[in-house]
C-alpha cells in the first residue's frame, strides 16, 4: 500500500477553502492508502504563539479534522512535536543542506520581507523540516498545493543528496498528489484572493462559523455594479462569487443566477443571501460537531496520543536505519 503523507499548522479553524481543496478528499484517501495526517505544531515556532493557544489551535485542527471524517481507525493522526524521531531526522537533513538553498527559498523571502524583526532559523530551515516530515515515514505521496511546490522539490532534493552521499537507495522522491483531479482553488470574499486566514477573518468562511457570521461575511462580498450589456463577460470578482455559489449551493443554483447574469436581471444580493443560507447549511454539521469534540479534550488527547503511538512504529525504523547509513 502506498503511503501519503500531509501537515497543517495549527493556526485555529479550518474554512472551506482547506475543506473543499484537500479535507474531503483526506477522507477519501484512508481507506485507499497508508495516511499519516500530522498538526505541525512545531513548525507553527517560527511565529512564537503563546502555550496556550498553540494547545489550543491543536485540539481545534483535529476535533476539524475528525469532523471532517478523518478516522483514526483507518488513519494515523499525531501532532508533530510527538515523534522525536521527526527532530532528528530535521537535525541530520540540515547537515545536506546548503544556506544558499535554503535563503534562495521563496516562502523564506517572503516571510523575511514580511516580518524583517523574525528572521529566525527555523523559518531558514523551514523546508528541512518539512523534509523530516515527510521522508521519516518514507512517503509515496504528498498532497500540496501550489504554494508548497518548491519545498516538496526541495525534500526530492534532501532525499536524493543523502542517497547519493551514502551510497544507498534508501529514500525514495516522493511525487505531489492532487487526488487524480484539478486542484479546487477555492476563492476568498474579497473577490481576488484564495480563501485563507493570512488574508483576513472575513476572507474565509469558517467549519465553525456561527450562522450570523456566515451571512455578516457573504453580505460584504466584494461585487461590481452589474453587466451592462446581454452576455458580458463577468469580471473577475464575479467570477470568483460564481464559483463559490457552485461549489456550495450547486449546479442547479449556479445555472439560476447565471441566465440571471446573462440577460442583465442578477441582483448580487439576492445571490449573496442564497449562498449565505447555503453556506450555514453546508457549515452546520461540521460546526456541531467540532462544538462536541472541543468539549471532550480528553478524547481528543487520546486521539493524539493512539497517533503518536502508531507514527512512532514507522518513524523508529526509517531513524534507526538512518543512524546505520550515516554510522552513528
Amino acid at each position: 500500500m502506498k503511503t501519503v503523507v500531509s501537515g497543517v499548522r495549527p493556526t485555529g479553524n479550518l474554512h472551506l477553502g482547506n475543506y473543499f481543496g484537500a479535507l474531503r478528499n483526506f477522507v477519501k484517501m484512508q481507506d485507499e492508502y497508508k495516511c499519516y495526517f500530522f498538526i505541525a505544531d512545531l513548525h507553527s515556532l517560527t511565529t512564537h504563539p503563546t502555550p496556550a493557544d498553540l494547545k489550543r489551535n491543536v485540539h481545534n485542527i483535529l476535533a476539524n479534522y475528525l469532523a471532517c471524517g478523518i478516522n483514526p481507525a483507518h488513519a494515523i493522526v499525531y501532532a508533530q512535536s510527538d515523534l522525536p524521531e521527526t527532530t532528528e531526522l530535521y537535525l541530520y537533513l540540515n547537515m545536506l543542506a546548503s544556506l544558499g538553498e535554503l535563503s534562495r527559498c521563496t516562502s523564506f523571502k517572503d516571510k523575511a520581507r514580511e516580518n524583517p524583526s523574525n528572521i529566525n532559523a527555523g523559518l531558514l530551515t523551514y523546508p528541512t523540516l518539512m523534509a523530516a516530515d515527510i521522508l521519516i515515514h518514507k512517503a509515496d505521496y504528498v498532497p500540496v498545493g501550489k504554494d508548497q511546490l518548491q519545498h516538496l522539490e526541495m525534500t526530492r532534493t534532501f532525499a536524493g543528496r543523502f542517497n547519493t552521499m551514502y551510497k544507498v537507495s534508501f529514500f525514495k522522491e516522493p511525487q505531489a498528489f492532487n487526488f487524480g483531479e484539478a486542484p479546487v482553488k477555492v476563492p476568498g470574499l474579497d473577490g481576488k484572493s484564495k480563501m485563507g486566514k493570512s488574508e483576513g477573518e472575513m476572507n474565509a468562511i469558517y467549519l465553525s462559523d456561527t450562522d450570523e457570521a456566515i451571512r455578516k461575511k457573504v453580505m460584504r462580498a466584494v461585487t461590481d455594479s452589474g453587466p451592462a450589456a446581454v452576455g458580458q463577460q463577468k469580471s473577475e470578482v464575479i467570477e470568483n462569487l460564481f464559483s463559490l455559489v457552485r461549489l456550495i449551493s450547486g449546479d442547479e443554483v449556479y445555472e439560476h443566477y447565471n441566465n440571471l447574469y446573462n440577460n442583465m436581471q442578477i441582483r448580487y444580493g439576492d445571490m449573496k443571501k442564497q449562498l449565505a443560507e447555503d453556506a450555514i447549511k453546508f457549515v452546520a454539521p461540521f460546526r456541531s460537531r467540532i462544538t462536541e469534540l472541543l468539549a471532550n479534550p480528553a478524547l481528543l488527547d487520546k486521539v493524539l496520543a493512539d497517533g503518536a503511538e502508531h507514527a512512532h512504529e514507522s518513524a523508529s525504523k526509517t531513524i534507526s536505519e538512518v543512524r546505520n547509513i550515516i554510522g552513528l
